[in-house]
C-alpha cells in the first residue's frame, strides 16, 4: 500500500488512516502533535471513487461494499503486519488511529481473525457491519464522534458503542457539540486518553 514512514524518537508509533479524499499525509501533524516523539505510518486507501482515496467501496453514500471492505480490511491487515516487521515496529506501543473513512475500516478489523492490536481510536466512525456482534477483543478503544455530524449520523457512532460495550471491549467516548471535524478538544481528549 501507498505509504508514508516518519521514524521517532520513541517506540510508540502511530498508524494514520484517513478519511475520504485523504492520502497518507493527511493526520501527520495530528500524529506529531499527540506525540511528537511516536514514529508515524501513514497509509493511503487501495480504493480511488470519483478521484479521491478510500479504503475501501461503497455502493452508494453510507452503504458499504461488504465484500470489498471484507478484501480491503485483510489487506491493511497483512500490511500493517508487513510495516511492524520490515520497520521493526513495537505491536505493544502501536496505536491505529483513523478518521472517518480510516475509522470504518478499523471497525471492520475488529471483526477480523487476524487482529492483534492494543490500541484504536475511531475518530468519526460508522458500524461496518450492522447485523453482526462483535466478537471479544483484546484491545483498547476511544471513539470521537459530533453531536451534529451531517455526514455521519450520530447514530451510527452510538451503535458502534453498544456493538463495542456488547462485546466487553474497553472503550472511552468523546461526544462533540460540533459536526464531522476533528476538534482541538477531541485531540485533547486522545492526548489524555493515550
Amino acid at each position: 500500500m501507498k505509504h508514508i514512514f516518519i521514524k521517532g524518537m520513541s517506540s510508540r508509533t502511530f498508524v494514520l488512516l484517513h478519511g475520504t479524499g485523504g492520502n497518507e499525509h493527511d493526520l501527520l501533524e495530528i500524529g506529531k502533535f499527540l506525540d511528537p516523539n511516536a514514529n508515524l505510518l501513514g497509509i493511503r486507501g487501495n480504493v480511488v471513487e470519483n478521484g479521491m482515496p478510500r479504503f475501501f467501496k461503497r455502493l452508494g453514500m453510507g452503504v458499504f461494499d461488504i465484500e470489498n471492505l471484507k478484501e480491503e480490511t485483510n489487506n491493511l491487515i497483512d500490511f500493517i503486519e508487513k510495516a511492524i516487521v520490515d520497520y521493526h515496529l513495537n505491536r505493544d506501543e502501536l496505536i491505529i488511529l483513523g478518521y472517518s473513512n480510516g475509522a470504518n475500516i478499523m471497525a471492520s478489523m475488529l471483526y477480523n481473525d487476524k487482529f492483534n492490536y492494543s490500541k484504536l481510536i475511531m475518530l468519526h466512525p460508522m458500524r461496518p457491519f450492522k447485523e453482526l456482534e462483535m466478537p471479544n477483543r483484546n484491545t483498547r478503544i476511544f471513539i470521537g464522534y459530533g453531536r451534529t455530524d451531517r455526514m455521519i449520523s450520530p447514530t451510527e457512532a452510538l451503535g458502534l458503542i453498544k456493538l463495542i460495550n456488547n462485546a466487553k471491549i474497553p472503550l472511552q467516548v468523546f461526544e462533540s457539540p460540533g459536526g464531522h471535524e476533528i476538534t482541538i478538544n477531541e485531540l485533547n481528549a486522545v492526548k489524555a486518553y493515550i
